[in-house]
C-alpha cells in the first residue's frame, strides 16, 4: 500500500545568521528542516520511510539549488536509499548527534542555542520514533559527492501530533 506525506514547510537555521565572538564559529553549519503531515490511516514507520524516501521533497542535494528533479539526496544516490538505511536511535543519541556537531568545540550564541533548543531538539524529545540516517557505501555518492564536511540526518515521527520531520544538520 502507498501512503503519501503532505509538505508542510522547510525551516532553515542558517548558523552564519548568528553572531559568533570569532566571526569564524559557525563553520558555515546550517540545519534543514522539512516537515511532512502523516497520511491518514496508520502506516507503520518503514511505510512511512518509504513514502519519505519517494517524496520530491527528498531530492535535495543541500547545496543550494533546491529540490532536484534529478535522484540525488544529499551526498548519495537517492535510490540507494532505503528504509533499511535507516537505523533507529532513542532521544539521547539523537540528540547528542546534533549537539556535538552543533557545538564541536565552539560555544553557541545563546540565540542560536534557543532556536536549536526550539526547532531541533524539542521535536527530537517529543518524538515517537527516531532515525538516523546509517552509512552508506562509497558507491552510494553521486556523480559530484561528497559535497558536505559532516552531514547528519535524522527522521522523527510523531505520532501524537501526525507530522514526520526530516532533519539535516550539515557543514559546507
Amino acid at each position: 500500500m502507498q501512503h503519501a506525506l503532505t509538505h508542510r514547510d522547510s525551516p532553515f537555521i542558517n548558523f552564519k545568521d548568528f553572531d559568533f565572538p570569532d566571526r569564524r564559529g559557525h563553520g558555515h553549519r546550517w540545519v534543514s528542516i522539512k516537515r511532512f503531515l502523516l497520511p491518514a490511516g496508520t502506516p507503520n514507520d518503514h511505510d512511512l520511510l518509504s513514502a519519505l524516501i519517494a517524496h520530491p521533497e527528498f531530492r535535495d542535494t543541500y547545496d543550494g539549488a533546491g529540490v532536484w528533479t534529478e535522484p540525488r539526496h544529499g551526498q548519495w544516490w537517492a535510490d540507494r536509499i532505503t528504509p533499511r538505511a535507516y537505523e533507529a536511535v532513542d532521544e539521547s543519541r539523537a540528540t547528542a548527534t546534533v549537539h556535538t556537531w552543533a557545538t564541536s568545540g565552539v560555544p553557541l550564541p545563546p540565540d542560536l542555542g534557543a532556536k536549536l533548543r526550539e526547532a531541533v531538539y524539542a521535536p527530537i524529545r517529543q518524538a515517537t520514533s527516531r532515525y538516523v540516517l546509517g552509512t552508506l557505501p562509497d558507491d552510494a555518492h553521486h556523480d559530484y559527492g561528497p559535497l558536505h564536511v559532516d552531514f547528519h540526518e535524522l527522521v522523527l515521527i510523531d505520532r501524537r501530533i501526525g507530522a514526520l520531520t526530516l532533519l539535516v544538520a550539515a557543514d559546507d
